[in-house]
């Protein structure tokens, strides 16, 4: 694809805001919430993480493309973005074990990506104003037709957006010998999260987003775990129930981003979708139990209320986002449950804080060991 041949083309916020830029080579448009990540690396598992399901991606970093694209690096069976808008996309790329450029892994995926585009005025606008939807389009000569359909995009605070991403049948992962058991709710579950799990000697069963407690516990599993995923928490009235009933009886629970939110919701308190969310890999959290600082791999746009959460007496807050002092984790107190409003997981971003699955792991043989 040559720099030249590649059409105009343009970003219109919900707001009537245009950004111009061009298209990376793939006609069409493209409608949801506009979002930015501020990492400088791992766009492969950004793009295939299906907590951005629903969400047009604004990459901060300069380069997207570099380092082409490897089999391994997906967090989803694909794509979960709804497209991309970046500052220079890189046709060639250099790396020794990439399978291809992102340009055919667009291209089989038909994923509209614009590049050219002042990034930075576009990141600074959307932090002032606030996330919103957008459209991005090759076809920028009818601007009302655009206009039309963006009108037509629903808003992401009330949207369910689990069950588009979620398994549709029960499987497995890991070593089947293996000496702990975890059921796992997937409304939207990286595979990362499963690999932390299993090379921690984790047998998993992952059900679907709508799966009752009867189903998660005829595994007979020693633990259960509620996954990352996309969209607004209040709708999963179903993941609120299950957590409930798991935290009622005091078995092992650990929750991720999503899954946090749903059993905060589970408790009685409320979220909220933020001005802006927190999304990259580079987010400071201070974990208040043991006043150490974690630097975290974050893609949330809603948060629980922190006001409600200091209120509740049988919860405490565990960790802090030192940037805006959101809550970023808690735990049930009397209870086998915490949560975290981060990714321990990383793909991408640092390791700072996967201590938090060995954690879930002495709790489940704490549990073992008391039940014996």
């Amino acid at each position: 694809m040559k720099y030249q041949t590649r059409k105009k083309a343009l970003i219109l916020l919900a707001d009537g805001t245009i950004f111009y830029g061009k298209s990376v080579g793939i006609d069409g448009t493209a409608t949801g919430e506009i979002c930015f990540n501020t990492g400088m690396t791992g766009y492969q598992e950004i793009f295939t993480d299906p907590s951005y399901f629903g969400q047009l991606m604004v990459t901060t970093n300069a380069h997207i493309g570099n380092y082409g694209v490897n089999d391994n690096e997906v967090e989803s069976d694909g794509i979960k973005i709804s497209g991309l808008v970046c500052r220079n996309f890189s046709f060639a790329h250099s790396r020794v074990d990439a399978n291809g450029n992102l340009f055919d892994w667009f291209q089989k995926h038909n994923l509209v990506a614009i590049s050219d585009v002042d990034t930075r005025a576009l990141v600074s606008y959307i932090r002032d104003n606030g996330a919103m939807n957008a459209i991005i389009s090759t076809n920028i000569d009818n601007i009302n037709d655009l206009k039309m359909q963006l009108e037509n995009v629903p808003s992401m605070q009330g949207l369910e957006l689990a069950s588009k991403v979620s398994t549709k049948e029960p499987y497995y992962f890991g070593n089947e010998n293996a000496k702990i058991k975890v059921s796992a709710l997937d409304i939207g579950i990286k595979k990362n999260i499963l690999r932390n799990l299993a090379k921690r000697g984790v047998y998993i069963k992952v059900f679907p987003y709508n799966a009752t407690f009867e189903e998660l516990a005829s595994f007979n599993p020693d633990g259960y775990f509620i996954s990352n995923g996309p969209g607004d928490p209040e709708p999963l009235v179903d993941a609120q129930k299950l957590a409930a009933e798991i935290i009622e009886k005091d078995l092992p629970l650990f929750g991720i981003c999503l899954g946090h939110q749903v059993i905060a919701l589970s408790q009685g308190i409320s979220t909220y979708k933020m001005h802006n969310g927190h999304r990259g890999i580079n987010h400071p959290v201070k974990n208040l139990l043991t006043e150490k600082g974690e630097i975290t791999s974050q893609n949330h746009g809603f948060a629980i209320n922190k006001e409600e959460t200091e209120a509740n007496e049988n919860i405490e807050i565990t960790h802090v986002h030192l940037n805006d002092h959101t809550v970023a984790g808690i735990r049930i107190k009397n209870k086998n449950t915490f949560s975290v409003q981060y990714h321990p997981e990383a793909s991408p971003g640092p390791h700072d804080a996967e201590y938090l699955f060995d954690q879930f792991i002495e709790n489940i043989k704490k549990f073992k060991t008391m039940g014996s």
